[in-house]
């Protein structure tokens, strides 16, 4: 049976006169934030870095895929407040967590963040209130890890306050799919805390998808992400066995790729990145292992991924030493650092990794990407995009595509670059000159 405070949350919700706090304003954060405001809820997002906070108070996006005229619309409109400080959640009805979960240097979870943002947490928690994860982690986490930190307030989950987990489903730089057109899996501590979640969600989405547990939503998130990691180790490791048998992997998906039933095409690349899929199946092997279970596949695929970068190293330095170079002392112009196509984000972009292998190797290396306009690495430290300019295409030894940017002129750079190795078959698509000579693709 529902209680009357779970009604009244239920009925503030449903009237969208809840407040919503949004903690973590960042790829997964902000536009949640965004599409609550839009839906007429009012929201606070809290995040720690100063520099966003200052940016929306200015009406600024810093995302891609949020337009500046939402944020100075929804921030004028009163519906979207920003802060630095937790105490801003203070009478939040509804709080979602979206901060980020990395790996360590060992691959082990980082769950840091979210410990200290739950933690943070504590102080605006309240009866009747409903707190949701949604930051993608190992399954367990929500009961294992945030339940016990929330009930350190002398609240009961479950009981005097609603706990769910919601995994995340952003894909930046997506036109096809709105926020609305994308299900949420949600699940709760228990069914009054899923139905709850589920109101919740209902005003900005189309579909709600309720499950039993907010662990098994937790799987759920893990396996659609292993799901695309396993089947992009598959095409990249055949791409390892079509280079020695002299096959080209792009024939080989094309021709598949007219099966009409049974087949769903996955294309080989330098590497894997971005905020999920090189991070999700370590969450998911770490927790495998307290159950003694050794997820060989998972791990294997992980692997495969993980040694792209080195592949294309090897591919780099077969290149040049067949124009008489070595990648000591050689002028190497990357293409592109963000971890897929027309977006900001180079988190764990195999570009990067590429970068510092070149490094290491004594090239000379640059980088060129109209949506990252610097990144710092380990080594070399900081470095900063250059203009895309005939010079440095013509005064490089070779050029890496490691993402394939819609803004870039890839005629220029075909028509440019002395030696190119497209490691996304973007010049493909140049009709007519696939086959240039000065061009390789993985």
């Amino acid at each position: 049976m529902i209680s009357a405070p779970e009604q009244m949350l239920e009925e503030r919700i449903a009237a969208k006169t809840a407040r919503v706090g949004v903690v973590g304003l960042g790829y997964v954060g902000l536009p949640l934030a965004v599409e609550c405001a839009r839906a007429g809820l009012t929201v606070i997002g809290v995040d720690t870095d100063a520099a966003k906070i200052a940016a929306l108070g200015e009406g600024r996006s810093y995302n891609l895929d949020v337009g500046d005229d939402a944020i100075r619309s929804l921030v004028g409109a009163s519906r979207l407040f920003a802060s630095t400080g937790y105490e801003a959640l203070q009478g939040a009805d509804v709080v979602v967590i979206c901060v980020p979960t990395p790996l360590t240097k060992t691959k082990d979870p980082d769950l840091s963040y979210i410990v200290e943002a739950v933690t943070a947490c504590v102080p605006a928690l309240r009866p009747a209130m409903l707190v949701i994860l949604e930051s993608t982690t190992y399954p367990g986490t929500t009961v294992e890890v945030v339940k016990p930190i929330l009930e350190r307030s002398g609240l009961a989950a479950g009981v005097d306050f609603a706990l769910a987990f919601s995994p995340e489903r952003i894909d930046p730089g997506n036109r096809a799919y709105r926020f609305r057109d994308v299900p949420k899996v949600v699940g709760g501590l228990t069914p009054a805390c899923t139905r709850l979640a589920a109101r919740f969600y209902g005003q900005i989405v189309e579909r709600v998808v309720p499950v039993a547990s907010p662990t098994l939503a937790e799987m759920v998130k893990v396996y659609e992400n292993v799901f695309r990691n396993v089947n992009i180790a598959l095409v990249n490791e055949l791409t390892l066995l079509c280079d020695r048998m002299g096959l080209d992997v792009w024939d080989v998906i094309d021709a598949a790729s007219t099966k009409p039933y049974g087949f769903v095409a996955f294309y080989p690349g330098p590497g894997v990145g971005g905020h999920c899929i090189p991070v999700d199946p370590y969450y998911l092997l770490a927790k495998a292992r307290e159950y003694d279970f050794h997820a060989r596949f998972i791990e294997l695929a992980a692997t495969v991924n993980d040694s792209m970068p080195y592949y294309v190293i090897s591919r780099t330095h077969s290149a040049l030493e067949s124009r008489g170079k070595t990648i000591r002392g050689a002028d190497v112009l990357v293409l592109g650092v963000a971890y897929k196509r027309d977006v900001a984000d180079a988190r764990m972009s195999p570009a990067t990794k590429i970068i510092e292998l070149l490094g290491k190797r004594g090239a000379r290396v640059r980088y060129h990407d109209p949506h990252v306009p610097e990144i710092m690495l380990p080594n070399p430290g900081r470095l900063t995009s250059i203009p895309l300019t005939d010079e440095a295409l013509t005064g490089s030894d070779c050029v890496i595509i490691t993402t394939d940017h819609s803004a870039v002129d890839y005629d220029r750079v075909l028509a440019r670059a002395p030696l190119i190795l497209d490691t996304r078959n973007r010049l493909r698509r140049l009709e007519g000159r696939n086959r240039a000579d000065h061009v390789l693709t993985l």
